[in-house]
């Protein structure tokens, strides 16, 4: 793991897996970029990276946003455009620090990470390849909401939660944990989505969710694929999965991301 500092204050942890595939031109070389969940790290993503990366013979770049693991921690208060700051900010400065940023790009984001990854497609349509959106939130159902309830209930009645996020988020899980809650249940946050940016995407997208997503319902699927106009978009709804398909269903999703973006390299499945 490395860090870099992408502007004066703020340094993002990341590492990759799959260096060694990268082509002679790497420029020219699709990159797997993985986006984690609100309350990720790279470690909780577990060895999902390096199966995909090794699965599709392609570098997989795997980061810590602001706030979270070894990145730089919070230091202000979040606020309600955080997603699209994620997308429009941080990621951009992220992809030119490691010169990246002429590379054929797949998105993979989980839940946040997934929100992040439409909004980075819609705005910077040139150069990304897919997006892979797992558990993604494009608007605010009243399931979100009672979910982060409970997480922050229990949370505050009980220390297994906290101890478990001390293992990512070290001494700052308390800023994390809150960041993610605080912001969500907000009134004004009930509001928020990004429906008006998803007809703008150009690149197909793999919809992915659990069946028994406890923060979401097939809604946001709907929504993800109803006017995105290339031909390899679609949705899954995973059987027997909640909000965390690279764990809970993790072979089932690698192997619809395998089809996926074979479809969309056009690599011959052997």
């Amino acid at each position: 793991m490395e860090k870099i500092k992408v502007d004066e204050k703020i340094a993002l942890a990341y590492q990759w897996e799959g260096e060694e595939y990268f082509f002679t031109e790497k420029e020219k070389t699709p990159v797997l970029i993985f986006l984690h969940e609100g309350l990720g790290s790279i470690a909780q993503w577990k060895d999902f990276p390096k199966l995909l990366s090794d699965k599709m013979q392609l570098p997989a770049l795997v980061y810590e946003r602001y706030g979270y693991g070894h990145s730089t921690p919070f230091f202000d208060t979040r606020k309600k455009d955080y997603l699209h700051k994620e997308a429009e900010y941080f990621l951009p400065l992220l992809l030119q620090k490691l010169h990246l940023q002429n590379n054929p790009l797949i998105l993979i984001g989980h839940s946040d990470g997934a929100s992040i990854a439409l909004i980075y497609a819609a705005l910077f349509s040139e150069n990304v390849q897919a997006v892979v959106s797992v558990a993604a939130h494009v608007f605010v159902e009243d399931i979100s909401l009672e979910g982060i309830r409970q997480a922050k209930d229990f949370y505050l009645k009980d220390d297994t939660l906290k101890e478990k996020l001390k293992k990512y988020h070290f001494n700052h899980v308390e800023s994390t944990f809150f960041a993610w809650t605080d912001t969500w249940l907000k009134p004004e946050f009930k509001h928020w989505n990004i429906v008006d940016l998803l007809p703008k995407i150009q690149a197909p997208v793999l919809a992915v969710q659990g069946e028994n997503d406890e923060y979401g319902t097939e809604k946001q699927l709907d929504y993800i694929v109803k006017d995105n106009q290339h031909p390899l978009t679609k949705k899954v709804l995973l059987e027997n999965c909640k909000h965390s398909p690279h764990i809970q269903a993790k072979q089932p999703l690698l192997n619809e991301i395998d089809v996926f973006l074979h479809q969309v390299l056009q690599i011959q499945i052997k």
